[in-house]
């Protein structure tokens, strides 16, 4: 969700460092949506994300701080009725906690820059690594592949 760059002072695509911040500054810059999922451990309902049947080429982001997530090409149909991916684009863009909330024993994943919560990871993904990353789509932000290269020649032309 694009929403959540306005007026937020930690959102980059480049910087790897940790974001630190309390929860009253969370609430300031984040859209209501992306603050209940990311910052109170909330969920959106099944199958309301546009990105969980998208086929569209690119990155996915955190939508709090715009560290890279997943890439496009280890999403799959779950059927589950949330984006489903079955490997993160590094071992650092996600952490992951156990949690036992609501009677069940799962593991949250979280954003590896900023801790927002993210979903939950399970053992019944397909191959080759067997996870079914089970993801809110509201705390995703989407840039499509095109969109990125036209960015980077842009950039290029203008040096």
């Amino acid at each position: 969700m694009d929403t959540s760059k306005k007026n937020n002072p930690v959102y980059s695509r480049n910087d790897s460092s940790k974001v630190n911040l309390s929860e009253e500054e969370w609430k300031k810059i984040l859209p209501a949506d992306v603050y209940a999922i990311a910052r109170q451990k909330g969920t959106e309902r099944p199958w309301t994300s546009p990105y969980e049947h998208s086929k569209e080429v690119g990155t996915f982001y955190c939508a709090a701080c715009g560290n890279a997530l997943f890439q496009s090409d280890t999403k799959f149909e779950s059927g589950c009725g949330w984006p489903s991916f079955y490997q993160p684009i590094s071992k650092s863009s996600i952490i992951y906690a156990p949690d036992h909330s609501h009677g069940m024993t799962r593991t949250e994943v979280m954003c590896g820059r900023c801790k927002a919560h993210l979903g939950h990871v399970f053992e019944d993904g397909p191959a080759p690594t067997g996870l079914r990353y089970c993801i809110n789509g509201v705390v995703l932000d989407f840039e499509k592949a095109a969109d990125a290269e036209k960015k980077y020649n842009a950039s290029q032309k203008g040096e």
